[in-house]
């Protein structure tokens, strides 16, 4: 597991790579909140937006995640454990005012174009004017 990046895959520079041709600027791999200890992908501090890519695999994606045949117990369990931090994550950054969006990783990769568009109707309509600024 240690070969597996928390940060830069490639759903995340396909969404980055958009954003920054859009003028978009942004903080990669940022804590929104900075007395809470959770990273979100791309992070809008202006707008107030945090965005997260959810890996199929790591988050349990209900359309394309496999149970693994070895050690199913683990993995049911670290997939629950994922979600659930998952949901207290989006629990407290609304409570703090922000906005969340989640992507799963296979929308990306057969959408980005539209990931894009709704983070940018988001950011932009909590801004109120498209500020190229983070």
């Amino acid at each position: 597991m240690q070969s597996n990046r928390g940060r830069d895959t490639t759903p995340e520079f396909a969404i980055r790579r958009r954003l920054h041709a859009l003028g978009l600027r942004y903080r990669v791999s940022a804590r929104p909140v900075p007395n809470l200890r959770r990273t979100a992908d791309i992070v809008f501090f202006r707008a107030r937006v945090a965005v997260f890519i959810d890996g199929c695999f790591w988050h349990g994606c209900p359309e394309h995640y496999q149970a693994p045949v070895r050690n199913g117990g683990f993995w049911l369990e670290k997939r629950v454990r994922n979600r659930a931090r998952d949901a207290e994550t989006d629990a407290k950054l609304l409570e703090s005012g922000w906005t969340v969006l989640r992507f799963w990783e296979h929308q990306v990769n057969s959408a980005p174009d539209d990931v894009v568009t709704s983070i940018v109707d988001t950011v932009t309509a909590a801004r109120g004017t498209l500020d190229t600024r983070p």
